[in-house]
């Protein structure tokens, strides 16, 4: 490492890293997500705030359904037929971008003529912030084993239990929003170790600031519940810390992937299709070790987004839950941020990872990188007139930000898909 630094070779992790959020305006009451409390004041007129919410964002949670539940017992193979029209439309797109352009695209607005189209959709990429989705499968997957006759007991769980951050949260630069109810004051910081918060809202965390020390905190609850099972609901913070500190690092960095990875085994999404192979700190290294390398694919992740839409992973209920915890209800990014999804409600994750080489004087920057520049965006949209597709698009352009183009192809691929 000392070495990489001698030569000027800088390796930066950005896994999606703006003030996004996510869930139900409406969904305080339900989750103890506090920051909702302050959209709701925000919509209801009863505090001031520059930003205004997209119309698509104002979804209640009751609103938020799976779309494809009528065919939930359909193969995944059975979407992923290609139209050849849909296919030439798409293609079209792409005239004079970067090879390295790759997507899976499903319109789902009539269930009787679903169209597929893709590109590359098996090349693989640094998954980035992306797989942040993968230890929300994990999670879901672990609660369903604690509680499996029961969904409220596991959502009391995830509103009632909370845990400390400890090193597992730390060397993140991305801020978390911290509101007061009582005060109505907003705080944005980085997580420290004595931060304390629900798993519901580490979860929100996670997902909607893709804060990185969320999302390793959240993966070490996921190996708590597989290892301690229907012990965990009340498990203490000195268990768990003496439970790390005398088990192997290598039984937990075998126990730390498998909670993670064989969810996606399960729905049929190959370890070359995704992966991950890392967690999101280096905090959490103190622990679990790195196991297998970290990939994502268009097609990997689109098997994922039909069965979240089936209600297969894990079941129903929790299917629709992570939707709605990938509702977005406020600023959006990327290619969520085409103005043609300003009435559209949408359900996003977007990551990154960049690297630079400056040894020799070589141009490179934050988003910019110029031995990796991987930028990925996940999305279901759902317009007012029933307008509903899904879309996977990964890409790897050195030297240029490619938020502008993940923009410019979102407002195309919409226009096809309306027209």
């Amino acid at each position: 490492m000392k070495k990489s630094i001698i030569f000027g070779i800088l390796i930066c992790f950005c896994f999606a890293f703006t003030t996004i959020t996510f869930y139900p305006i409406d969904g305080y009451e339900l989750t103890g997500i506090m920051r909702l409390k302050r959209l709701e004041l925000i919509k209801n007129g009863e505090l001031k705030d520059a930003s205004t919410l997209p119309a698509g964002a104002m979804k209640s949670w009751t609103d938020i359904q799976l779309n494809l539940k009528t065919k939930a017992s359909d193969s995944v193979g059975s979407f992923l037929q290609v139209d050849d029209s849909f296919q030439k439309e798409i293609n079209g797109l792409f005239r004079g971008l970067d090879k390295s352009y790759s997507l899976a695209i499903l319109d789902i607005s009539d269930l009787d003529s679903i169209r597929y189209a893709k590109r590359n959709e098996t090349a693989g990429y640094q998954p980035g912030s992306v797989g942040k989705l993968a230890v929300l499968a994990g999670l879901f997957t672990q609660l369903a084993k604690i509680y499996p006759d029961s969904w409220e007991k596991r959502t009391e769980l995830l509103k009632n239990k909370s845990v400390k951050a400890g090193v597992w949260g730390l060397t993140d630069e991305h801020t978390i929003p911290i509101y007061n109810v009582e005060k109505k004051t907003l705080v944005k910081r980085q997580v420290i170790a004595s931060d304390v918060f629900s798993l519901y809202e580490w979860a929100d965390h996670m997902l909607s600031v893709s804060n990185n020390g969320a999302a390793s905190i959240v993966w070490r609850e996921v190996l708590l519940m597989s290892a301690f099972c229907e012990e965990y609901p009340n498990l203490t913070e000195e268990q768990a810390d003496f439970y790390f500190k005398n088990t192997p690092k290598k039984v937990l960095t075998d126990l730390g992937n498998d909670v993670v990875n064989l969810p996606l085994r399960d729905l049929g999404i190959s370890a070359d299709e995704w992966r991950l192979g890392s967690f999101f700190t280096r905090g959490a290294n103190t622990y679990v070790g790195d196991k297998g390398g970290s990939i994502g694919t268009p097609i990997g992740l689109m098997k994922f987004l039909i069965q979240l839409e089936q209600g297969t992973v894990v079941d129903e209920n929790s299917s629709l839950e992570m939707k709605r915890l990938m509702y977005m209800t406020d600023r959006r990014i990327r290619y969520a941020q085409a103005p043609a999804f300003k009435e559209a409600a949408v359900y996003f994750k977007s990551g990154s990872l960049y690297k630079c080489d400056r040894s020799n004087g070589q141009v490179c920057g934050k988003y910019m990188g110029n031995v990796q520049n991987f930028m990925n965006s996940v999305i279901i949209v759902e317009h007012p007139d029933n307008c509903t597709y899904m879309v996977v698009l990964m890409t790897n352009v050195l030297r240029k930000n490619s938020a502008s183009d993940h923009m410019y192809l979102a407002a195309n691929i919409d226009k096809i898909i309306r027209k």
